[in-house]
């Protein structure tokens, strides 16, 4: 059963009132842009998509179904608009420079999963070694999309549970069983590297 106030937040923006949009603001804004900072790693960014998602959220409040919390609506709106926002920055990153996605790093890797994945914020050292790194990367690279996405939303980027199954649209229970597949085939797969290898942090109940 959903909140009472968030149902009457609802009413209330449906209805046009611009004090409903000053407390939508207040109650997610700062969620927001911790959860777009997460994605384009850079405040100015950040601040914009954050700008963008209310703007969006008022202009599409009739759309809102009620199938989910209001929350995991904003948070999926909020991913989309930092992808695009990566996307179109790329975009034109590649039409000044046309080879710069292509080139591959010191390790191998290129410049486009690199942006995409922080690998600098796993703390395994030996993970951080350039032939882990790259057997690493392939083998998240070669999960199922299924078990990727989750892979690389919570334990890459860093996102919560609750976080992470709002993007996808999933119940949390499903988003932490396809993590859990997920991270053993990648151990399955990684084992040859022995035992040290700490992926994840730990997982958020």
């Amino acid at each position: 059963m959903r909140d009472a106030r968030e149902e009457l937040l609802i009413e209330r923006l449906r209805a046009g009132d611009q004090l409903a949009v000053a407390e939508l603001a207040s109650t997610y804004g700062t969620k927001i842009f911790q959860l777009a900072f997460r994605y384009t790693k850079n405040r100015e960014d950040a601040e914009e998509v954050a700008q963008d998602v209310l703007v969006k959220v008022v202009r599409k409040i009739d759309a809102f179904r009620g199938d989910s919390a209001l929350s995991s609506w904003i948070y999926r709106i909020t991913f989309n608009t930092a992808m695009s926002r990566l996307r179109n920055a790329r975009a034109a990153r590649a039409s000044e420079a046309p080879d710069e996605s292509l080139d591959a790093g010191p390790n191998g890797e290129s410049a486009a999963f690199r942006e995409v994945a922080d690998w600098s914020s796993l703390a395994d050292e030996q993970v951080m070694r350039s032939q882990m790194r790259r057997r690493l990367m392939k083998a998240v690279l070669e999960l199922p999309e299924i078990y990727r996405v989750p892979v690389v939303l919570r334990d890459i980027q860093g996102l919560t549970t609750e976080e992470a199954s709002a993007v996808l649209n999933v119940k949390d229970q499903t988003l932490k069983s396809r993590l859990h597949r997920g991270r053993l085939i990648l151990r399955k797969r990684l084992a040859d590297f022995g035992t040290g290898l700490s992926l994840h942090r730990p997982m958020a109940a």
